[in-house]
């Protein structure tokens, strides 16, 4: 069973950036496609940005397409979510998983999250 940390989260005006971070053990993690998804309150939690397992796939919702970017490293068992020009509907819960890349099923149960704030 794979265990996911992420942080990095906090409070930031429109228009800021936020790097989050997620630290996962207990798996090979080179061998997974990892992803990152987001719950807001009242909704369910979605998809936000996957990545192959190599990175050289990267995929993203179109609500954060131009604005994320999706990367990994391999060597220290993390990922990250680098988000640009953040919204006030980007206010949610974040959380990381590692994935089946087709349909980008969880194939852990979810961490503990990090929160993200965007004011107006």
């Amino acid at each position: 069973q794979v265990q996911v940390l992420e942080s990095g989260g906090g409070l930031v005006q429109a228009g800021g950036s936020l790097r989050l971070s997620c630290a996962a053990s207990g798996r090979t993690f080179s061998s997974d496609a990892m992803g990152w998804f987001r719950q807001a309150p009242g909704r369910e939690r979605e998809f936000v940005a996957a990545i192959s397992s190599s990175g050289s796939r990267r995929d993203y919702a179109e609500s954060v397409k131009g604005r994320f970017t999706i990367s990994r490293d391999n060597a220290k068992n993390t990922m990250a979510l680098q988000m640009n020009s953040l919204k006030p509907e980007d206010t949610a819960v974040y959380y990381c998983a590692p994935i089946r890349l087709g349909d980008y099923a969880p194939l852990s149960s979810w961490g503990q999250g990090t929160q993200v704030t965007v004011s107006s």
